[in-house]
């Protein structure tokens, strides 16, 4: 039986999301997950009767219109305009209905691209976005500054964002019309290794660094500060503090999946920003750490690949 009541999480058949609710800590509390079958985040009149139909003890807002490059790049209308309305609305329906918690989840995609590594919490506004998902990053910025303005308002509301760096694990999208870099990379290499390829391309020279947290291990950071939300830091990255190159990524993707070639750069395409790599200070003062390495992680995730991808 939940204990802490009940908790309205957006995004729920995403893959933040999903783990979330695959956590043990999961079952603490009653959890409303609607889809966008059931609940359109676009639509304000529709979220405010939901929320307030609802009642929930806490909202976790983890939804979005989400993809890399080049999804970003190819609709960058959509990332601003789906993803803003979608965080005001979640945001203010909260606020109206008297919900007292509300755990946003943003990206580090906020930070300047410019902005000395590693990425502390306070250079967010401080410089000029990554081109490439800028309408991305703004939607993010402006809920976290909602956020974070209800709470100057009303000290008493807990209006709190969790920036976590870079994503994967079960659940993620492989499509390379809208995945992230590992993901990209494992079904890169899979097919790689079926058709029996002997090169894989890298766009770029490979030595961008990223730093990217198992999925698995956000969602016991998202739940534990659920549950503890008044000792969470208003504003507080969530991440690994270490970073591996493009290179060590595929590296690393190939040992878990057996593929033996050689890669070629294809330097002609774009990387983004050449280093992206989080600050966990607050991580550190607040008293939590991720627990998987990345052979872990990809082993995992790759299996969970496999699952709907059998040979």
């Amino acid at each position: 039986m939940a204990s802490r009541g009940k908790l309205l999480l957006t995004g729920g058949r995403g893959m933040v999301g999903r783990n979330i609710q695959e956590h043990p800590l999961a079952s603490e509390w009653d959890i409303v997950a609607p889809g966008s079958d059931v609940l359109n985040l676009t639509d304000p009149r529709a979220v405010e009767a939901y929320v307030r139909a609802e009642k929930p003890d806490l909202v976790i807002h983890a939804a979005g219109r989400v993809g890399g490059i080049q999804a970003n790049m190819a609709n960058p209308v959509a990332f601003l305009d789906e993803n803003v309305a979608m965080g005001r609305n979640i945001v203010m329906s909260a606020h109206k209905a008297g919900v007292p918690r509300f755990l946003n989840l943003a990206s580090t995609c906020m930070y300047p691209r410019a902005a000395p590594n590693p990425l502390g919490e306070d250079m967010i506004l401080t410089g000029e976005l990554e081109p490439t998902n800028e309408g991305y990053a703004l939607a993010k910025i402006v809920t976290t500054r909602l956020c974070q303005y209800i709470q100057r308002e009303n000290p008493s509301l807990q209006y709190k964002t969790i920036i976590p760096c870079n994503l994967y694990g079960r659940h993620d999208k492989f499509d390379p019309k809208h995945s992230h870099l590992v993901p990209a990379i494992i079904h890169k290499l899979y097919v790689a290794k079926t058709q029996g390829a002997t090169e894989v391309d890298i766009w770029g020279d490979g030595t961008a660094r990223r730093e990217f947290l198992y999925a698995g291990d956000l969602a016991d950071a998202v739940l534990r500060a659920a549950a503890n939300m008044e000792s969470l830091p208003d504003l507080i990255n969530i991440g690994l503090g270490s970073d591996f190159s493009i290179n060590e990524y595929y590296e690393a993707a190939a040992d878990v999946i057996g593929w033996q070639g050689t890669f070629v750069h294809d330097l002609t395409k774009p990387v983004g920003m050449k280093q992206k790599l989080s600050s966990v200070g607050r991580q550190t003062a607040w008293g939590w750490k991720p627990q998987t390495t990345l052979a872990d992680g990809l082993r995992k995730t790759y299996a969970f690949y496999l699952e709907r991808n059998p040979s």
